[in-house]
């Protein structure tokens, strides 16, 4: 049997009246007392040469054998005509299909798609439940991907991953969990939280012998160490002094400053150029955070608060656990694309001065 493309022969008249041209009729239907038939016409334009179609309805009568039928005889305009083309076109292929469903058509030809007509949202949920069956993913393991379908696969499994961790505290928070360890195993694992300017932690927690960090982040800019020290979310951030009308921090906080404050000395003493077993961690005028309490029930003049405290320290900050978990969710916003998110969604163009802590 041979492969070769069908070859077909067309032709095009040209009307007696010479304003058109048509292709010869087409019998669709025929029967002892009726007959129909399609005729092409092309119309020239100023800009383009239209198509349209004329179904062309016949009946036996006794004095011809074909007289034509008005009521059934209807001329269909070039979108009319499109439409007619586009529906046959786009819904022949059902008949391979053996059961009732919905069904996304995508046109390959010659190695390339054709996605002309589709909305991208709906064919990006269609295929991501089809790539979800186990034998395709064995297939595409086996695949040579091109480039731009790698960097999308990985971008939509690193944002799902960033998604899934946002949701994981939220809910930690949402049932009042309050065991530190929970907390640090988060942070542990999700220390891209902390500013997009950490993606990795160091396994090294000791910095001397009787001084241990909770996290130990490298900046990857320029590789120096920077500190995060963790507290429960159920300890209070914030003592407001009636007397003199201002607020401040409270005794957790301010131990856990001190706290900071001799880790911060402890890495600029020891790890200003590597610490003694791991010269590869270097503190060099290292930052520290501090993570406390919570905030989802603030005030204004309470967030404001802790802003100017904020910027009165020097080399640390304290934020809330609802102040990680915004900044985490606010990270997510600037990874998706414009379409997908609300007018609301955060930019990385905004300043660090939108950040309350």
């Amino acid at each position: 049997m041979s492969d070769s493309p069908e070859l077909a022969k067309l032709v095009r008249k040209t009307a007696s009246s010479g304003k058109l041209d048509y292709v010869p009729v087409v019998v669709l239907n025929e029967t002892t007392k009726s007959k129909l038939d399609v005729l092409g016409l092309l119309i020239p334009h100023s800009d383009h040469t239209g198509f349209s179609i004329k179904l062309q309805g016949y009946k036996k009568t006794k004095s011809s054998p074909w007289e034509e039928d008005e009521p059934k005889t209807i001329n269909l305009s070039e979108v009319s005509t499109l439409k007619l083309f586009k529906y046959l076109q786009t819904h022949l292929p059902l008949t391979h299909q053996r059961e009732a469903g919905e069904f996304i058509l995508i046109k390959v030809a010659n190695g390339a798609v054709d996605l002309v007509g589709h909305d991208p949202q709906s064919l990006v949920g269609a295929l991501t439940k089809v790539l979800s069956h186990s034998e395709l993913v064995e297939h595409l393991a086996s695949t040579e991907l091109t480039h731009e379908l790698t960097t999308a696969l990985r971008g939509s499994i690193r944002l799902n991953e960033m998604r899934s961790a946002v949701a994981e505290l939220r809910s930690s928070l949402g049932s009042g969990e309050s065991a530190e360890q929970i907390y640090q195993a988060w942070c542990e694992k999700h220390c891209w939280a902390f500013g997009s300017a950490y993606v990795v932690r160091d396994e090294v927690r000791a910095i001397t012998a009787g001084d241990n960090i909770d996290l130990i982040l490298p900046n990857v800019i320029a590789g120096y160490r920077d500190i995060v020290e963790l507290k429960r979310p159920d300890m209070d951030v914030l003592i407001y002094d009636k007397a003199h009308k201002n607020f401040y921090f409270s005794a957790d906080v301010s131990k856990a400053v001190g706290q900071c404050h001799r880790y911060l000395d402890m890495l600029h003493d020891f790890a200003d150029k590597g610490l003694l077993d791991h010269k590869e961690v270097v503190a060099y005028h290292p930052r520290a955070t501090i993570v406390i309490g919570r905030s989802h029930d603030w005030s204004e003049e309470q967030q404001r608060a802790l802003h100017g405290l904020n910027r009165r320290m020097n080399g640390i900050t304290v934020m809330t656990y609802d102040h990680l978990l915004a900044q985490g969710e606010r990270l997510i916003d600037m990874m998706v694309p414009a379409a997908d998110t609300g007018a609301g969604a955060a930019t990385a163009s905004e300043s660090d001065d939108d950040i309350p802590w």
